[in-house]
């Protein structure tokens, strides 16, 4: 069982060096950081960081590590939420002496020596609380500020416990968090409040998007656009689920144009669209994915093939 040789192979290493996916969202950080906390808490002679860059408007929830090349060495390296390699922050991951991966997206890419895959799972950090609750036994030591993250990486994921990827089990596991010392109404209001600048983008999106017949919803952030409300595309992430409860929506495409690409960032309320997502040098979950074109004309052509997922979806 993949949890009893991640548990073995944390005892055996002194230093251990845990990564997370480029542009880091609630669940990548909450799963890094609370596992690296786990860690620290249950075996504190042991040397344990958190690296990648940072996301400044998740600062509050963990600061990252320095680290130098030279510690990779002997270290065990854990990758968290991350499907693809090509997505890990920070390519020293390929340094380490060991890589394990601990994910919950389609497991399309299977890097790692080890590999524990939960597509069931609600998010990354939902995992960790399952690989504790299965070690504490053997030594696993949680405490509040691995709970916070954890609390937090699975809010994050699952929309505050709205989307379909909130199960039974997710319930339990957040009812287990809140039991420990943190403040879920201070975390709320940082997860979820927003600067002016993009209050006042979500006005111009809620005016401008597009609901073609077949359900599917497009919505075009050009260099100009952005720059109009100094929003950059990284900070236009918090907005992709600002349409999501429009009447007759399947499935919605945000296109952010960058200087030398078109991210795109795709999600859905019933329609498969990971398979366009990978097309299209992406991937990710059934109903929420992210992907990459470099032409209006290739955005074009995606959302053609969006469009014929949802003209064929049935509830």
């Amino acid at each position: 069982m993949e949890i009893n040789k991640i548990m073995e192979t944390i005892k055996s290493y002194d230093t251990i060096i845990i990564h997370r996916h480029v542009r880091p969202d609630p669940d990548a950080l909450g799963s890094q950081g609370g596992l690296k906390e786990i860690i620290k808490q249950s075996f504190p002679q042991k040397q344990v960081y958190a690296v990648g860059d940072e996301e400044p408007s998740l600062n509050f929830l963990i600061r990252m590590d320095e680290v130098e090349d030279t510690m990779y060495r002997d270290a065990l390296v854990i990758v968290c939420d991350t499907a693809n390699a090509a997505r890990i922050d920070d390519e020293r991951y390929q340094l380490g002496a060991k890589l394990i991966k601990i994910d919950h997206h389609p497991n399309v890419d299977e890097y790692g020596e080890i590999r524990w895959v939960d597509t069931d799972a609600s998010s990354a950090s939902e995992m960790i609380w399952e690989f504790y609750e299965h070690g504490k036994d053997a030594g696993l030591i949680m405490n509040d500020r691995a709970a916070r993250l954890l609390y937090a990486g699975i809010v994050g994921d699952t929309g505050r416990f709205m989307y379909p990827n909130t199960t039974k089990k997710t319930f339990q596991y957040a009812a287990e968090l809140v039991a420990y010392d943190f403040e879920r109404s201070e975390l709320y209001a940082e997860l979820y409040s927003v600067e002016d600048k993009i209050s006042r983008l979500s006005g111009y999106i809620l005016q401008q998007f597009k609901l073609l017949p077949s359900g599917l919803c497009t919505i075009r952030l050009t260099e100009e656009i952005l720059d109009k409300f100094a929003v950059t595309s990284d900070e236009s992430a918090q907005l992709v689920n600002i349409i999501r409860d429009v009447k007759g929506i399947k499935a919605w495409v945000f296109f952010i144009e960058e200087k030398d690409k078109i991210r795109v960032r795709l999600r859905s309320n019933g329609p498969v669209i990971n398979g366009i997502a990978a097309d299209y040098n992406g991937g990710g979950h059934p109903l929420a994915s992210g992907a990459t074109v470099y032409s209006w004309d290739e955005a074009d052509n995606m959302t053609a093939d969006l469009e014929n997922v949802c003209k064929n979806f049935e509830k």
